[in-house]
């Protein structure tokens, strides 16, 4: 399996089950990790990235991560292919835009990836639908075992794990349930959740995390503290009580909605569909503003033509490269919404030419 194969097919993240997944996206568990005896890597130079590189592959590969999952030299592939993992959650931007040997061990349902040379030496990463976050736990602990058993782990007895980033020093684990918020956005309340987020040491970021915006009323919402508290209780509070109050105050604004502005809210769902349905030319942004009310339309009973794996799936597929994938090629800006709208008529239209 390859870059080119994946995007015939959706990860089990985007698939639209689990818990709460009308509105959780996704739950993803993260840790970092380093080798002793090397730099971190803003210090290592070309022949130690090498030799981390390999160090890890082998690593990976007596661990037993081959069977299920294949790899790819994330340096030697083309910028095209960098951003389709990007888009699909596989490897960070900086992983993308780094330097030198760097690569990743995924998965062939998508749910782990394993990326060598990111921000760290070593960056585990567990992915599933819905709010899952303590099977992902249970996931990523034995992955981190087994390659603990392979290679030697950075580990301080009073700080923790060792990394590049002092924020991430301790646990190294970061947890990330990405959210969609669309009533919250639509009724004016989503500052105050965003606030409140803020208040308690938590990120906010895009669909795409760090640096990016909400576009599509998409949040990611991560914990900053991984030092003095572990990975259990970071996890309890995130599953028993921030994600769920969360999804509490969405659901109380689509009821709103539904109650107070149903025909406003019905005008939105199905002017979405039109606009998808019918457009020539789609920019990136306006159609994951569509496709963030045609989502939650469905998710609401009030719109019965899709399902929320299809429009998950949708969300995928017309972002760039992805885009210039299917396409064969490079494509400019005004080409990609072309073959956006084109895409979309294909998937949403009936008897559209």
């Amino acid at each position: 399996m390859s870059v080119d194969d994946l995007t015939g097919h959706v990860g089990e993240w985007l698939r639209g089950t689990g818990p709460m997944s009308d509105i959780v996206i996704s739950s993803r568990i993260r840790l970092a990790r380093n080798i002793v005896g090397y730099p971190f890597l803003s210090r290592a130079s070309g022949d130690e990235k090498r030799e981390i590189y390999r160090a890890l592959g082998d690593a990976l590969s007596s661990a037993g991560f081959g069977s299920n999952s294949f790899f790819v030299d994330i340096e030697n592939i083309s910028d095209v292919d960098r951003q389709v993992l990007v888009e699909r959650h596989l490897i960070s931007r900086q992983h993308a835009e780094g330097e030198g040997s760097r690569g990743v061990s995924v998965s062939l349902n998508e749910t782990h990836a394993l990326m060598i040379n990111e921000e760290d030496h070593l960056r585990m990463q567990v992915l599933k639908s819905g709010l899952q976050l303590e099977t992902l736990w249970n996931d990523i602990s034995i992955i981190d075992d087994r390659l603990g058993s392979e290679i030697e782990f950075a580990f301080d007895e009073r700080l923790g794990y060792l990394t590049a980033c002092p924020t991430n020093v301790g646990t190294g684990l970061r947890v990330s349930v990405m959210l969609h918020l669309p009533a919250l956005k639509i009724t004016g309340e989503i500052e105050k959740v965003m606030r409140a987020a803020k208040d308690l040491k938590l990120a906010v970021r895009g669909l795409f995390g760090e640096g990016t915006d909400a576009i599509g009323d998409f949040y990611q919402v991560s914990n900053q503290v991984t030092l003095g508290i572990s990975e259990e209780e970071i996890i309890d509070m995130f599953s028993g009580q921030i994600i769920p109050q969360i999804v509490d105050y969405e659901r109380a604004a689509r009821e709103a909605l539904s109650d107070q502005r149903s025909v406003q809210l019905d005008d939105k769902v199905w002017r979405a569909y039109g606009i998808l349905e019918n457009a020539r030319a789609m920019a990136s942004e306006e159609t994951m503003f569509f496709l963030s009310h045609l989502r939650m339309g469905v998710s609401m009973g009030r719109f019965n033509q899709l399902d929320i794996g299809t429009i998950n799936e949708l969300f995928l597929q017309i972002q760039p490269a992805h885009l210039q994938k299917r396409n064969g090629g490079k494509l400019s800006g005004e080409q990609r919404s072309i073959a956006r709208a084109n895409y979309l008529r294909q998937r949403l239209g009936h008897n559209n030419n």
